[in-house]
């Protein structure tokens, strides 16, 4: 079997050695060393400022909106993973749906300012498979109407925009640290700010609100990461430059043989050093889609429709109708990407495809 994606497992005995410590100390949770470690690891390699580890990818989103959206409405991407919409749906506040760019997949910055209403109280965007949205114009928009800017930056591990990490922009960017991700901790996430007191509000927000055992800085809720968790992190972050360019190794493949007279591919952001997190093929229409699947299934390969069905169709969310997202996630597909992905592997998918769309 062909997987879209496969978890990258680190040795194990490298693994215990990590889990080793923490049963020594007998501290599983409540952020022990190995979660604060590893979270100093990740500030000076992302080269952030100010960072704090979750237990999911999800979670980040809901604490930013508890905190920036007060139940108002927030314009927001139809092209990502349900997490997106679901958070703002459950934080009680309104997605106001705003069409993508149909090269970079990204919120089209464009029409963000004829959603904005006076119950506009945020921006959630999303980096479409760890291409940056148009970041300097978010910013002045959000600037000029007063609103917070929330990023949901799941895929960006890694990614860099204007030499900076892409999680420096916003005033929070989150990220997930799921078993498929580049860096993962098997499951978990992080959120991101540059600003120490909404740094304050997101830490205290994620432990119950605690200002030590015995009196709260406000509402929280229960985001830690467990020692485990963390154990899994630090064992898998030596080997990041190896994911890295085994990844690449594989895009680089694709674009080279697979016919891209007939397949869209992402159109990466100018000045993006990107961490080749995907690979998702766009075609000229469904049945195309549906054809190639069928045959890759036949192989026991597995891609994956992502991100499908475009977020406004949601029962729950009662979008707008977006033309450029309903199009392109009818037509994605997310091929097999991962570290130890065969050149024959590679030859046979590219095969398949290539001969599904003559």
């Amino acid at each position: 079997m062909i997987n879209v994606t496969k978890t990258f497992l680190p040795p194990q005995e490298e693994y215990n050695s990590y889990v080793k410590r923490a049963w020594d100390k007998i501290w599983l949770t409540n952020r022990g060393e190995l979660t604060i470690e590893l979270e100093d690891k990740l500030k000076s390699f992302l080269n952030v400022s100010h960072l704090t580890i979750t237990n999911n990818g999800t979670i980040p989103l809901q604490i930013a909106l508890k905190l920036f959206g007060k139940g108002g409405e927030i314009i927001t991407t139809p092209f990502s993973y349900v997490a997106t919409s679901a958070a703002i749906v459950w934080e009680n506040c309104t997605p106001v749906f705003t069409d993508i760019h149909p090269e970079y997949l990204t919120i089209d910055e464009t029409k963000i300012e004829e959603a904005i209403t006076s119950k506009t109280t945020a921006i959630l965007a999303t980096h479409v498979f760890g291409n940056p949205c148009h970041l300097n114009e978010i910013e002045k928009i959000a600037k000029k109407h007063n609103l917070k800017v929330i990023y949901d930056a799941a895929h960006c591990f890694g990614v860099k925009y204007n030499k900076q990490s892409v999680f420096n922009f916003g005033d929070v960017s989150t990220c997930s640290f799921h078993a498929t991700k580049i860096f993962h901790t098997g499951e978990g996430g992080a959120m991101f700010c540059n600003n120490d007191e909404i740094h304050h509000q997101l830490y205290y927000s994620h432990n119950f609100g605690h200002n030590g055992p015995l009196a709260f800085h406000g509402l929280g809720i229960n985001a830690k990461i467990s020692e485990l968790q963390s154990a899994m992190g630090l064992a898998v972050y030596p080997y990041l430059d190896h994911i890295f360019e085994e990844r690449k190794k594989v895009v680089d493949f694709y674009n080279k043989n697979l016919d891209l007279n007939k397949i869209q591919v992402l159109k990466i952001r100018e000045n993006t050093e990107w961490n080749y997190s995907y690979y998702p093929a766009v075609f000229d229409s469904e049945e195309t889609l549906l054809k190639v699947t069928e045959a890759l299934g036949k192989e026991n390969i597995t891609p994956r429709r992502y991100f499908y069905p475009s977020l406004n169709t949601i029962e729950y969310t009662k979008g707008q109708t977006m033309p450029v997202s309903e199009s392109i996630a009818s037509r994605v597909l997310c091929l097999p990407l991962y570290v130890g992905l065969s050149t024959e592997d590679l030859e046979k998918i590219v095969q398949i495809i290539n001969s599904q769309i003559k």
